[in-house]
């Protein structure tokens, strides 16, 4: 029989849920179709009304999600891998950027450098902004040189939504390995605020505010600010970022709302690229040492701007509209590579760069919902248009000469000297025009099938200011989704399903002449899975097993090294685990696992202009184990205390694999204690081990590292 989950029965499930008990709710799926209102009339159940973030909290697979699918479908009602991280979760576990949280979830690894903003990403076997998406209240950010630098902030997150898995028909090209969407928080008609400070090891300094209310019968706000300082752990490792912002919410009607939302965020990184290596491995008396030059910068400086209208047209039709403008501008200056030479003790710095980059993204998106029975089966339908125009001017002073000779043991950081000035290099157009449909019908009262299809049409060029030459290029491509989900019982349900999708050879908004010469790489997965939520609220667990296979890499030509090709091939299959279980007397685990087989099937690299095969190799920075987990233990009310690992397996920084990156196991702890009703103080501590370890690596004599072990002390007040 059917169980209609709150997302079928309700009109606004992200803000309400009928609160029924498991056998309540066990009744009801057998009577088959019988509303959750009605049942609960029937019954002389209350209904009550429970808040937004309890409910990820509580039942995390059964709360509604736009991230997996544009039907605000469940985690259990969607045939995808879909996991939700809380603020709540957040907070408990201290993770102050977007990029520590993420990590936390199943298979996510970082790939972090300044090069790539600090926000790179891997899952699945893919690595990079293309291949794993960024989204801010659910619009893409496009990367510019793989680059991405907002957002970065926890503190205005309501919560991070992950998908793992390709994604063009959601969002359009790339994305082949999964999805990252941060939520902000929403304006409130309850008046709160939050004010927190803390300091911590190494000058760590924050403050924090964030207060939402209301403004007269038909206004709500929300403001927030955030800054955060820090000495940092290497020599010459300061870094200082601040983000602000806020949203007005108008309810016109309660059919009609508009929503105006900004947000800034600037950042100051530590200038800090890594380590040289001795020998392929880590010279432990480097491990604090910082090797770039004494002026060295890096700045970056992002803007969203969003309106947002919602119309609920009729019963059952909601209409949305968003339009948006993105800006940010990067600054790098520094030395970047660095090579140790082990019996003088003796360091070659090369790579003197300087870029400038400057990005402007304006766009529409526009989407309605219907839903309706057809032919007595109970179907949603999403259908919508997408358009956006982004621009990018890059100024640098390439070819990046410049290098200097800098002893280890009496080290003088010197200045940025290079012999290339830096001038206007490039700047490029991109249009883009997409349009979307996506439906989920009951075949039977347990049996939906979800299927979705996104056509995209993108025009691309480019200048080169220097000499006023300019080439272009159009792409096209259409992705699709079929699935199906079996609902075991109210709380369980397994699926399969088949996606086909698109990944660009490079930064889309940045293709060089000869990238355009080629088409959009395309991808396929299959995967299968089961998901169940356990009974009161006590946990749940999801399984997952999957296969991907990207066609059309760029791949050396065997015959004429000198040429590429674009044959190459590469996939990845693998199993991924998650559960969360509160196992009593004050006791909680959670716990995600990823085990995969990543490879290149058809690869040709030219070394020293010859082309050599990496069939078989696994692509670099890939790791194929990941683990964490997160133990709470509460010994006395208003005291909770909580330890984790973060675990990630051994990977190659060159696709060679003769370079391996050890495995690495980093423990963190925290300790919070409810003083009274409105302040909380919490102890974070981060690399409890103080385990050196590498993050990524761009080349394979060198690493960047990750923080050492580090305290901080945080006071929040609510009010």
């Amino acid at each position: 029989m059917h169980y209609p989950r709150p997302t079928a029965v309700t009109k606004a499930p992200a803000t309400r849920r009928f609160a029924l008990t498991p056998a309540a709710l066990t009744a009801l799926w057998l009577l088959g179709g019988t509303s959750a209102s009605a049942f609960a009339a029937d019954a002389g159940l209350p209904l009550v009304t429970v808040n937004a973030q309890q409910t990820r909290d509580d039942a995390p697979l059964s709360t509604p999600t736009a991230t997996g699918s544009r039907l605000n479908l469940s985690s259990l009602d969607t045939p995808a891998s879909v996991e939700t991280i809380t603020a709540k979760q957040i907070e408990a576990r201290g993770d102050q950027t977007v990029t520590d949280a993420v990590t936390r979830a199943t298979g996510f690894t970082s790939n972090a450098a300044p090069g790539n903003g600090g926000t790179a990403l891997a899952v699945r076997g893919f690595s990079g902004q293309e291949s794993v998406m960024t989204l801010y209240d659910g619009t893409r950010l496009y990367p510019g040189a793989g680059t991405m630098t907002f957002p970065f902030d926890t503190w205005q997150v309501e919560r991070i939504d992950v998908l793992r898995g390709p994604a063009s028909v959601l969002y359009g090209e790339g994305a082949i390995g999964g999805v990252v969407n941060v939520i902000p928080k929403q304006p409130q008609r309850d008046y709160a605020t939050t004010l927190q400070a803390g300091i911590g090891t190494d000058g760590q300094r924050r403050f924090a505010l964030d207060t939402t209310g209301a403004l007269g019968p038909m206004l709500s706000y929300r403001f927030y600010v955030s800054d955060n300082r820090s000495d940092g752990w290497v020599d010459r490792g300061e870094s200082h970022t601040t983000s602000f912002g806020g949203a007005v919410k108008l309810d016109v009607s309660p059919k009609l709302s508009f929503t105006l939302a900004y947000d800034y965020g600037r950042q100051l990184p530590a200038t800090y690229f890594g380590v040289p290596l001795n020998n392929g491995t880590l010279d432990q008396s480097l491990r604090y040492q910082n090797f770039n030059v004494g002026n060295a910068l890096i700045a970056y400086f992002d803007q969203s701007t969003r309106l947002t209208g919602v119309y609920r047209a009729a019963e059952g039709i909601t209409i949305r509209d968003q339009l948006y403008y993105l800006n940010t501008n990067r600054h790098w200056r520094d030395s970047e590579t660095y090579e140790l030479d082990p019996s003088t003790r003796l360091v070659t710095r090369s790579d003197y760069i300087e870029i400038i980059q400057q990005e402007h993204q304006v766009g529409n998106r526009l989407d309605a919902t219907i839903d309706r029975t057809l032919a007595g089966h109970a179907n949603r339908f999403v259908i919508g248009v997408e358009a956006n125009q982004i621009s990018f001017q890059r100024d640098s002073n390439s070819p990046f000469g410049g290098s200097s000779v800098v002893s280890v043991d009496a080290f003088n950081p010197g200045v940025f000297a290079s012999p290339d000035p830096t001038v206007p290099e490039f700047r490029t157009l991109t249009r883009q025009a997409a349009v979307f449909a996506e439906d989920r019908f009951d075949i039977t009262p347990r049996l939906s099938a979800v299927g979705g299809m996104r056509y995209d049409y993108i025009d691309y060029s480019r200048r080169q200011l220097a000499t006023g030459s300019t080439f272009g290029r159009t792409f096209s491509n259409v992705g699709w989704r079929l699935g199906l989900v079996y609902q075991l019982s109210p709380s369980a349900s397994v699926y399969g399903q088949y996606t086909r999708g698109a990944d660009s050879i490079g930064s889309l908004v940045t293709l060089s002449q000869s990238q355009t010469a080629f088409s959009l790489a395309t991808g396929q997965q299959w995967e299968a899975g089961f998901k169940q939520e356990l009974p009161d609220g006590r946990g749940f667990w999801t399984l997952a097993v999957y296969q991907i296979v990207k066609k059309n890499l760029l791949t050396t030509n065997p015959l004429n090294p000198t040429l590429s090709e674009q044959v190459g091939q590469q996939s990845s299959r693998g199993v991924e685990w998650s559960g969360a279980l509160k196992l009593g007397y004050g006791f909680s685990v959670e716990a995600n696992a990823s085990l995969l087989r990543a490879r290149y099937d058809n690869f040709d690299e030219s070394v020293g202009g010859v082309a050599v095969s990496r069939n078989g190799n696994v692509p670099s920075n890939i790791p194929q184990q990941t683990a964490n987990l997160w133990l709470t233990y509460s010994p006395v009310h208003d005291v909770v205390l909580g330890t984790g690992l973060r675990y990630v397996g051994r990977r190659y920084s060159d696709n060679a694999n003769t370079a391996p990156i050890p495995s690495y196991t980093v423990f963190d702890a925290s300790a919070q204690w409810q003083v009274t009703k409105r302040v909380n103080l919490a102890l974070y501590l981060r690399n409890l081990g103080n385990r050196a370890y590498a993050v990524t690596s761009e080349t394979p004599s060198e690493w960047l590292l990750g923080p050492s072990r580090s305290a901080q002390v945080v006071a929040t007040m609510k009010f």
